[in-house]
């Protein structure tokens, strides 16, 4: 594509009712609605995501990201007093992360933050975006001190006080995958959400093949689109791994015909990504900037299972290159018109 054309962000804007936004997860997992697009026949089914296993057979394997959403909301006090909030972003080194400040203007570098008698925070400096960098200081297991100190890092568009301890619990455990191993998310893989290990195994014995990446979500994954023109975009790097058992089943299965579904946008990057630096799946631990948008040739994914995302976001772009974005657009039409819930605790589309 030549870097001259212009892609306005207005084609990727939709107006949503706010009431269509899901603030809760449904009360079983697999009881989320699921449309079903077929790219082939421009058809558009509405089922549940427990007839999942419907779809699917020894012909195919599913790829899923099994990264662990860590509670990545810190909130502690300056030894002024003020309260500030710290948001874990990525870890850099051994101690050292970027992070979100807020309020920003309470700190400054060298600025010392207790979160609880076994954790506190040290500024270095700010980067750009708002970002900082800081070192994390503590006694014990890092991500045991975590699990008790921290938040679940749920989107801004999922309204909660922080006081509401029934719905705390239950953010963390419904805002994490069944699958969920390798810590270090801020974010869901929110396709992810809808298995449940009882599927998983259906769809084992019905001879599909499952593997998992990891890629760790970031902010970038989720941070809306801020050019006029989406080709000036720039991705967020985040880190992705495939191991060698992913890489041997995926590329064994291309050869022979068999049909590959990625869950969710992150597992499309870490799949494209890595055939657009080596040609093919292999074992690596690299980084993604990879920006997906129409005129991106697929050369990893045949199926994707995808949440509805918001306007002007990557994911609804990636979405789009994926289906086509007229075909995507009359899908999120027919989603509003039926009344389906939106966003990361929301339904989700099966596109074959």
């Amino acid at each position: 594509m030549e870097t001259q054309k212009v892609i306005p962000i207005s084609e990727y804007d939709y107006e949503l009712p706010k009431e269509l936004i899901a603030q809760k997860p449904s009360e079983k997992r697999e009881n989320c609605r699921m449309m079903v697009l077929d790219r082939q026949k421009q058809s558009i089914e509405h089922k549940h995501f427990y007839d999942i296993t419907d779809y699917f057979d020894e012909n195919d394997v599913i790829v899923l990201n099994n990264t662990k959403v860590i509670p990545a909301r810190l909130l502690g006090k300056k030894n002024t007093g003020a309260n500030i909030e710290v948001f874990l972003l990525k870890q850099i080194g051994d101690i050292t992360w970027e992070v979100l400040i807020n309020p920003s203007k309470r700190v400054k570098e060298e600025s010392l933050i207790e979160i609880s008698p076994d954790l506190y925070i040290k500024v270095l400096t700010r980067q750009n975006e708002g970002k900082w960098l800081v070192e994390l200081h503590y006694d014990g297991n890092f991500y045991e001190i975590l699990d008790k100190v921290g938040h679940v890092p749920l989107p801004p568009y999922i309204e909660r006080q922080m006081t509401d301890e029934q719905l705390k619990n239950l953010d963390y455990e419904r805002y994490q995958t069944v699958y969920a191993k390798k810590e270090g998310s801020v974010a869901a893989p929110t396709a992810g959400l809808h298995f449940t290990n009882e599927i998983l195994e259906k769809l084992k014995n019905k001879g599909v093949q499952i593997c998992y990446v990891t890629l760790n979500v970031g902010l970038g994954t989720f941070r809306p689109v801020k050019v006029e023109n989406i080709l000036e975009h720039k991705m967020d790097s985040e880190q992705f791994e495939i191991s060698a058992d992913t890489a041997k089943i995926i590329t064994e299965a291309k050869k022979q015909g068999k049909k590959i579904t990625a869950v969710g946008t992150t597992t499309v990057r870490t799949l494209e990504t890595s055939m657009q630096l080596y040609d093919e799946i292999i074992e690596t631990i690299d980084d993604s900037t990879l920006f997906i948008y129409p005129g991106f040739k697929f050369r990893a994914v045949d199926r994707l299972i995808t949440n509805f995302h918001l306007p002007k976001s990557t994911l609804i772009m990636l979405t789009s290159a994926f289906a086509g974005k007229d075909f995507v657009f009359r899908a999120y039409n027919e989603a509003i018109n039926e009344q389906y819930k939106f966003y990361s605790y929301g339904d989700c589309m099966l596109i074959v």
